[in-house]
C-alpha cells in the first residue's frame, strides 16, 4: 500500500511545482510588461516631484529673505511662507501625476470647488487676515502705541494676523478683529513725539482779565516739562454765559501729556484761589412773584 502510493504522491508534487512555476513566470512576465510600460513614467514623475520640491524650497527661501529684509512681521512671514510652500507642492504633485499619465482635470476641478467652499466658509477669517496683512505692511501703529480704533482705546500689546490685542488704562485685555480696525478711523496718540494740551479755564466777568492771563503765563513758564517750541497759546477764546473763557494750549512730549495736564489743572485752581480770581460755575436766578389773594 505505501509503495504503490509513492508514485501518485510524487506526481502530485510535480504538478503543483509545475503550476507554481508557471504562475511565478506569468507574474514575472506581467511585472516586466508593467515595468516596461510604466517604469519610465514612474521615474519621470519621481524626478518631476523631487526637482519640483527642490525648486519650491528655493522659492520659499527667496520669499522669506525678501520679507525679512523688509522687516515684515515674523508671524506674517511664517504664514506666507507656509501658504506658498503648500501652493507650490500642490502644483508639483499635480505635475507629477500628469507625468505618470493620470488624468488630473477632475482632481483640479474638485480642488477648486473645495477651495471656493472653504473660502465662503471662512469669509470672515479671510477678511481679518487681509486686514492683518494691511496693518503689518502699512504699520498705522506698533506695539506700545496708545490708539483709539474699533470703538475702543488702549495700548497695543500684540499685532496678530487675525486680531490685535489692546490693554486698556485700567488693565483690561481687549482682542479686536483686524477687520474692525481697518474698516474705521484709527487715532494713534503715540505716533508723534509731541502733543498739544488743550485746556479751557473760565473766570468771572468781574475778575481782572489781564491778571488772570498773567497767572496762566507764569504757571506755564514755571512748568519745566512744557516745550518752548512750539510756543504755548494763552488767549481769551469766548465770552460765555457766565464766564470769560481762556484757552491754554502748551506743547509737551507725548509721554508727559497726562501728567502735565493734571498738574496744570490743579496748579491753576490753586493759583487762582490765592489771587482771588474766581472760577464761576453755572448759576440760575429764580424770581418768585407773590400773587395777591
Amino acid at each position: 500500500m505505501r509503495l504503490s502510493s509513492l508514485p501518485q504522491e510524487t506526481s502530485s508534487v510535480e504538478e503543483a511545482t509545475h503550476k507554481a512555476t508557471e504562475t511565478a513566470t506569468a507574474w514575472v512576465a506581467k511585472g516586466q510588461e508593467l515595468l516596461i510600460a510604466y517604469g519610465p513614467k514612474i521615474l519621470a514623475a519621481l524626478a518631476v516631484f523631487l526637482i519640483g520640491k527642490w525648486i519650491a524650497g528655493m522659492l520659499v527661501g527667496v520669499v522669506r529673505k525678501l520679507m525679512t529684509r523688509r522687516q515684515i512681521d515674523d508671524t506674517l512671514t511664517k504664514f506666507v511662507c507656509s501658504l506658498t510652500r503648500m501652493a507650490l507642492m500642490v502644483l508639483v504633485t499635480i505635475s507629477a501625476l500628469q507625468t505618470m499619465g493620470v488624468e488630473t482635470t477632475s482632481f483640479v476641478a474638485v480642488l477648486g470647488a473645495a477651495t471656493l467652499a472653504i473660502g465662503f466658509a471662512l469669509q470672515g477669517s479671510l477678511s481679518n487676515f487681509a486686514a492683518g496683512v494691511m496693518i503689518i505692511l502699512f504699520r498705522p501703529f506698533k506695539t506700545g502705541d496708545y490708539v483709539e480704533a474699533a470703538g475702543t482705546a488702549g495700548t497695543i500689546e500684540e499685532v496678530g494676523v487675525f486680531a490685535t490685542v489692546l490693554r486698556t488704562p485700567d488693565n483690561k485685555k481687549i482682542i479686536v478683529p483686524n477687520d474692525g480696525i481697518t474698516s474705521g478711523n484709527i487715532i494713534n496718540y503715540s505716533a508723534k513725539d509731541t502733543r498739544r494740551i488743550d485746556l479751557v479755564f473760565g473766570i468771572g466777568y468781574d475778575d481782572d482779565i489781564k491778571r488772570a492771563k498773567e497767572l496762566l503765563e507764569e504757571i506755564v513758564a514755571s512748568e519745566e516739562r512744557i516745550l518752548a517750541e512750539p510756543a504755548p497759546t494763552i488767549a481769551v477764546s469766548e465770552l460765555a454765559d457766565s464766564s470769560v473763557n481762556f484757552v491754554c494750549r502748551p506743547w509737551v512730549k507725548t509721554p508727559d501729556y497726562w501728567a502735565v495736564r493734571f498738574d496744570l489743572t490743579e496748579t491753576v485752581k490753586l493759583k487762582f484761589d490765592e489771587a482771588g480770581v474766581s472760577i464761576p460755575f453755572p448759576q440760575r436766578d429764580v424770581h418768585v412773584h407773590q400773587v395777591a389773594s
